[in-house]
This record gives C-alpha cells, sequence and structure tokens, in this order.
C-alpha cells in the first residue's frame, strides 16, 4: 500500500484548482526506510530514469472515485527493488506518494510493472 505524503496533498489541491501538473512519472529504488507523509524522495532511488505510466480513472465504490497508474520500469543491472514512488516531473518534481515492499531481485532488462490507485472514499 502506497502512503500519500504531504506534498501529495498540495498536488491534489493544486489540481482541483486546475494548476500543477499531474504525478504520472513512476521512479524505484533500493530504501527499506518506511513510508512517512513527510517524505519528499525515494530513500534509495536506482539510476533508472523515471517512467511516465498510463492514467485513468477507475471505480472501487462509485464512478471514477479512483486514480489509477500504471507504469513499467526496466532495470539496467542486477538489483533489488523494494521501494515505488509516483513523481510529478520526469526529472526532480515532487513526490506524490511512496511505497516500500519485499525485495523484488531484478537483472538488467528484467522489468517491473507497477499499478498505483489512489481511493477517494
Amino acid at each position: 500500500m502506497s502512503i500519500l505524503t504531504n506534498v501529495g496533498r498540495s498536488i491534489l489541491t493544486n489540481r482541483i484548482k486546475g494548476a500543477g501538473t499531474e504525478p504520472a512519472y513512476n521512479a524505484w529504488g533500493t530504501g527499506t526506510t518506511a513510508e512517512a507523509v513527510t517524505q519528499t524522495a525515494l530513500v534509495t532511488p536506482s539510476a533508472e530514469a523515471r517512467v511516465a505510466g498510463t492514467t485513468t480513472q477507475q471505480t472501487t465504490t462509485v464512478t471514477n472515485d479512483t486514480y489509477q497508474n500504471v507504469g513499467t520500469i526496466t532495470s539496467a543491472g542486477t538489483q533489488t527493488i523494494t521501494e515505488h514512488g509516483l513523481f510529478d516531473a520526469l526529472t526532480v518534481g515532487n513526490m506524490f506518494c511512496r511505497s516500500v515492499f519485499t525485495g523484488i531481485a531484478v537483472v538488467a532488462a528484467d522489468q517491473i510493472t507497477f499499478t498505483t490507485k489512489v481511493v477517494f472514499l
């Protein structure tokens, strides 16, 4: 499960006002520190560039109550991926949400597809 950061809340209110940039960019890393709302970046980002995901509205409980981002990142080498985040820019930018999970070992050319859902209840 991802945690929405404090900056993520700012991104949401900015978007409601019709400003700002969609948090469509996926990044991964090898950090294991627990998620916290105060985090502004991945703990240990990997070298691979961020990847724009495909974003859609989905239905969880009522029509269009869920923001979904699906993005695939390809590994440049051997590593164990343990964290994922969504950002509002291809480089630098603001981290919208972050998740930590059991490590997934990858080697060069391996891919992980991340599906992030933000449900508004």
